[in-house]
């Protein structure tokens, strides 16, 4: 009989790596569903929505309801449609959060000087030009968001930058940090995952890559936490980190020891 009754498990460096199945990533995965333990995605990718991780695992015979999947975009597209209902974003980040912003009805705009809100995120297009309209749009007491504060991203053969580092350059020119990031591993990130999961939080694991999102979130929630090495950290960062995970695990394949 397991401790826990659900989990909320990363993705990109948990699950998959760019667009590869990470090995036996699967057999962690029936471990779980074998074991009764319900099941949360939860990315801090800002490019994509719930219905994207089903079509990207479907082919690797993993079954994933877009009900049970969160990303930093869906959280952050839900929170300003639920708290600034009325305002108009300046939004820095690619098309495809812009486009899930808009099916959440966030009102958009490309023009810094009618910013009610500012959203920071991941841009393969930022440039000077971006950073110098995010300086204009910051000004006053607009309130400023980031989707997440991941300062890379993995892919196949390595990492790129990430929202982290986008946010450091609109921080550093409008000498402001964010008012609250969206995504893991902030307290609005809690909620919405817990909103989803009929557990509470002390029988709930988190598994993860990523010790200042994925374990930070558990840690604060006061959930269990499990760090998986198939990403960004390893064990010399876990051993230098005032961050400590209650389990540390090669991959996700190795979940079971945990149940």
């Amino acid at each position: 009989m397991t401790d826990y009754e659900a989990a909320i498990l990363d993705v990109d460096g948990t699950i998959v790596r760019g667009e590869e199945l990470l090995p036996n990533a699967t057999d962690g995965l029936r471990d779980l569903e074998d074991a009764g333990v319900d099941r949360l995605l939860f990315s801090n990718n800002p490019t994509r929505g719930s219905d994207h991780y089903g079509t990207k695992l479907e082919p690797h015979g993993i079954d994933v309801d877009p009900a049970t999947v969160l990303t930093s975009a869906t959280v952050s597209a839900e929170y300003l449609a639920t708290t600034h209902p009325d305002a108009t974003v300046y939004l820095v980040g690619s098309d495809r959060l812009r486009a899930i912003l808009e099916e959440a009805t966030v009102g958009l705009t490309d023009d810094p000087d009618a910013a009610d809100v500012v959203l920071g995120s991941f841009d393969e297009e930022f440039t000077f030009g971006t950073l110098w309209e995010s300086l204009r749009a910051l000004e006053g007491d607009v309130p400023f968001y980031g989707t997440d504060p991941d300062a890379t991203i993995p892919i196949d053969d390595g990492e790129i930058p990430g929202s982290g580092a986008i946010l450091a350059a609109m921080e550093a020119v409008a000498g402001r940090e964010p008012d609250a990031i969206l995504g893991k591993p902030s307290s609005v990130a809690a909620a919405a995952a817990m909103d989803r999961l009929n557990a509470a939080p002390d029988r709930t694991l988190v598994v993860g890559d990523r010790l200042n999102t994925d374990i930070v979130l558990g840690e604060r929630a006061g959930m269990t936490t499990a760090l998986v090495l198939t990403g960004v950290t390893d064990r010399a960062d876990v051993e230098s980190s005032e961050i400590q995970p209650d389990h540390v695990l090669e991959s996700l394949a190795d979940v079971a020891t945990l149940l």
